[in-house]
């Protein structure tokens, strides 16, 4: 029988005597074992089949033998890596790294030796595989078969400085031509990298050091060359690009420990060394030009670099803050700047929510840079906004269906929000739509209902109660006339001129400067008639007719037939007139109208000069001079029935603007004052920073600290206040 049937008849307990091997038996399967290795170490045949090999380890293992077994293994392996060296130390060693093929010769050959190795070890280990789960691990202190191979490349072939520099140039010489776009065997670089990982530090001290630093300064002048020689899209694409590459080199051949100084790297020197650099050169045009792609690549490049996010977010405030002065100062841009306001804060923030994915700190910087610019010229925004709605809300707006409308007010409250003189603003919206509301000009109730809660929900009801005031005079003087109708139906002689008024509260509308004319007698009939019907309703009011805002419907016939003229008040007392008689001079008009001068000549212009000429002007001209006359003209045609005869007087005047504005200011002085002595008579004494800072929380508008200065001396000189004998930055209210 075979010799180790024998050991195993005996009991497990008493090992007392184990039956000795046969002479020889250790040295003779040691002899076969080694002669297997030997052969797979020169990829020949093995004479003997692989199961009577692993089952001799196993008997050698059985009989005590594995430490002598694994010493003579290990010195089998040893002997034939230290061989291996001397085909490398006969190569030829160039001192020059750039000698490509040669370096690629060296790596391919030295990639052949460990791809062989490990593919021994592997054989090898197959038929010690008894040794190494038996022994092996038993032994802590042993590395297995598998390790001590590595162990012993390590030390015999890849420690050899001079076999490993010339690995690591060539692997090095690999990269540098693939990052210049060269084609390069990514395969072998893989084998060789895997190599130098396997052999633990090999890769972290030889390899890595090197390759990061050799990365540094190629991406150094890399930088530096294409930020001078690109434009600023083209050169992100590149970083991109370059982003990309290296992300794919870890995935492909380096090992993953080294993606996160690789990639940083990078980062480094090709855009954190550049940031505001490539911002000045390129920000500007971009935001120009709407370019949503390459923003989209600037704002997520920037997000990767420390202070990357933080530099993109001032220069985008600056772009905003410049380009939005431009809108804003130029006095020749009025008549559009709202226009471009709205334009210009839907671009910034369509910018925002597809490049700057909805970023808080971008939409917060750009409100605050709105903010900033449009203050930069006081009142003008304000006014130019309130006109800007008027004439979204005038009828024959029929540009904008419902919704959009609505859209369109919703962005100019945004706009709006950023004004500091609101007053401003409130001041002209009331003006316009007084004129809405007179004329019967209103677009839409539910627009302008929408507007003034939106005014109220931004500037609380204080802010629109004058304004909803309007719009219930307006409810009111409706009804009102129901009655009034309904009392003229029982007078004896009801007259043939329908009578609309409209009661207007004073505190509500704008101040309009009355202006007396001279009405004909059935007119002034009638209004003492209605006067009698509304003061026995409201006895103690007081009526005071505005006529600068009166309209009326005349009736005419020319040879052509009828017409209708829709007219001003002053329009329909010169017309009047050529009941009387067919010519007049600007003089004997002046005096039955007893319109005022200027607004006389307006009157005239719209009837002698404009579209529809009523009358004919002798002399023929755009101006009315003193001495002109005033035909009737019976020739008059026109293709519609009823004509409106636009009133000049409808527009406004600079001095309106001004006095306006002048209100505005008049009003807040008045603000001022009464918010001093609110705050003197809660505090009684109060020193001159408390008293200033407690009136910038309380006032709505911007203030000079100048003006409150002039406001306080001026309730100190009315004796609303006084200052303190001794501390002259003291103040004491007087009771």
């Amino acid at each position: 029988g075979s010799p180790r049937a024998a050991g195993f008849q005996l009991p497990v307990s008493s090992f007392t005597e184990r039956p000795k091997l046969p002479d020889n038996y250790t040295q003779d399967t040691w002899q076969k074992l080694h002669e297997a290795v030997g052969a797979i170490q020169s990829s020949i045949s093995i004479k003997y089949n692989l199961e009577e090999l692993y089952q001799a380890v196993e008997n050698l293992c059985s009989y005590k033998v594995s430490a002598t077994l694994y010493k003579q293994l290990r010195q089998a392996c040893e002997d034939h890596v230290k061989a291996q060296i001397l085909q490398f130390r006969e190569y030829p060693f160039l001192v020059r790294r750039n000698d490509s093929l040669d370096s690629l010769l060296f790596l391919k050959k030295i990639n052949k030796c460990w791809q062989d190795h490990c593919r021994q070890m592997i054989m090898i280990r197959s038929i010690f595989l008894f040794l190494d789960r038996t022994y092996v691990l038993q032994n802590s202190m042993l590395p297995s078969i598998w390790d001590m191979g590595l162990e012993l490349f390590r030390n015999h072939v890849v420690s050899d400085k001079q076999v490993q520099n010339k690995t690591i140039d060539g692997i090095l010489l690999l990269i540098e031509r693939e990052r210049s776009g060269e084609a390069v065997d990514r395969s072998l670089l893989r084998s060789l990298l895997s190599m130098l990982s396997d052999l633990q530090q090999v890769y972290k001290e030889s390899f890595e050091q090197r390759f990061l630093e050799e990365t540094n300064c190629l991406y150094a002048a890399e930088g530096q060359r294409l930020m001078q020689e690109r434009e600023v899209p083209e050169y992100l694409h590149h970083v991109n690009k370059r982003l990309e590459e290296e992300g794919d080199r870890v995935i492909t051949y380096l090992d993953h420990s080294t993606q996160k100084p690789l990639i940083a790297c990078v980062e480094k020197q090709l855009l954190g060394e550049h940031l505001s650099a490539i911002l000045q050169k390129g920000l500007d045009n971009l935001l120009d030009e709407n370019r949503i792609s390459d923003l989209t690549q600037t704002y997520q490049l920037f997000s990767r670099v420390k202070g990357g996010q933080q530099s993109l977010l001032q220069h985008w405030s600056e772009y905003i803050k410049n380009f939005g002065t431009t809108i804003v100062v130029n006095p020749e841009k009025d008549k559009d700047m709202v226009q471009e306001l709205l334009d210009f804060k839907d671009k910034v923030d369509h910018i925002i929510e597809v490049c700057f994915q909805k970023n808080e700190k971008f939409i917060n910087l750009m409100k605050e840079s709105f903010e900033t610019f449009i203050n930069k010229r006081p009142n003008k925004p304000a006014e130019l906004i309130a006109k800007y709605v008027d004439s979204k809300l005038r009828a024959g707006n029929k540009e904008a269906t419902d919704e959009e409308l609505e859209r369109i007010l919703d962005k100019i409250m945004i706009i709006f929000r950023f004004i500091h003189g609101k007053d401003v603003f409130e001041a002209f919206y009331k003006k316009d739509l007084a004129k809405r509301l007179l004329v019967g000009k209103s677009a839409s109730v539910d627009a302008e209902k929408s507007m003034l809660s939106k005014l109220k929900h931004e500037c609380g009801a204080a802010f629109t109660s004058k304004l909803e005031g309007m719009f219930k005079d307006m409810e009111l003087s409706k009804d009102v006339m129901v009655q009034f109708k309904q009392y003229m139906q029982n007078q004896s002689d009801p007259g043939n001129i329908d009578l609309t008024v409209n009661i207007l509260t004073m505190g509500y509308w704008p101040t309009y400067t009355p202006m007396e004319v001279h009405l004909n007698s059935e007119m002034i009939k009638l209004q003492e008639v209605f006067k009698t019907f509304y003061l026995g309703k409201h006895s103690g009011r007081k009526l005071q007719w505005q006529t600068t805002l009166g309209h009326a419907v005349l009736k005419a016939e020319f040879k052509e037939g009828k017409k209708e003229f829709q007219v001003s008040l002053f329009q329909t007392l010169v017309l009047l007139m050529f009941n009387e008689g067919d010519e007049f001079s600007f003089e004997e008009i002046k005096m039955v109208t007893g319109v005022e001068d200027s607004e006389l000549r307006r009157t005239l212009q719209s009837l002698a000069c404009g579209k529809a000429r009523v009358l004919i002007k002798n002399p023929k001209g755009k101006e009315v001079e003193d001495g002109d006359k005033f035909i009737f003209n019976g020739d008059f045609k026109h293709k519609l029935f009823r004509i409106k005869i636009n009133q000049i007087q409808m527009k406004e005047t600079v001095e309106e603007q001004v006095s306006t504005t002048e209100r505005v200011f008049q009003d807040r002085q008045y603000q001022i004052d009464a918010a001093i002595v609110r705050i003197m008579k809660m505090r009684k004494t109060l020193g001159h920073n408390l008293l200033v800072s407690e009136l910038y929380n309380q006032l709505k508008f911007p203030v000079k600290p100048g003006d409150l200065k002039k406001r306080i001396e001026s309730l100190i000189d009315r004796d609303y206040m006084e200052r303190d004998k001794d501390n002259p930055n003291q103040y004491h209210y007087v009771a």
